[in-house]
């Protein structure tokens, strides 16, 4: 039988900062990555890493706002991390989640580093925000 839950790879991850160019110019001059695409409106910069994106969110835009105080000593950086799901049974996932008392909010369409599909955010025993994300929709 198939495990509801099968991580295939690491799909993204979201860092935020108070230091938005800085760190764009890191990820691209020192390790390669490639700005793949940019929502000014509300401050999230998503830049290629191989088959994963690494989502930089300035802290002064509208989602960096959502995560509370920039980085710095007592305040984190890593807004959430996602793992991408296949094969992808929204009903045996969400069931699986259920039994392991896990609160699964609304599924939603968002991007990833595959394109844009379902994902759901859940949050592990320590706070951590995962999302699950499945495939590309056609």
């Amino acid at each position: 039988m198939t495990k509801p839950i099968t991580p295939k790879n690491l799909d993204h991850l979201v860092l935020r900062t108070n230091k938005l160019q800085e760190v764009i110019r890191f990820y691209e001059d020192v390790l390669g990555c490639k700005v793949e695409r940019t929502i000014d409106t509300i401050g999230l910069y998503q830049l290629r890493a191989g088959a994963s994106l690494i989502d930089i969110v300035d802290t002064d835009g509208e989602l960096g706002k959502r995560g509370g105080q920039p980085p710095g000593d007592d305040a984190l950086n890593l807004d959430h991390y996602c793992l991408r799901i296949e094969p992808w049974d929204e009903g045996a996932i969400r069931k699986h989640l259920e039994e392991h008392g896990v609160n699964a909010p609304k599924t939603s369409s968002r991007y990833g580093a595959d394109g844009t599909g379902p994902s759901i955010y859940i949050r592990d025993p320590e706070g951590n925000t995962v999302e699950l994300k499945g495939p590309p929709e056609e």
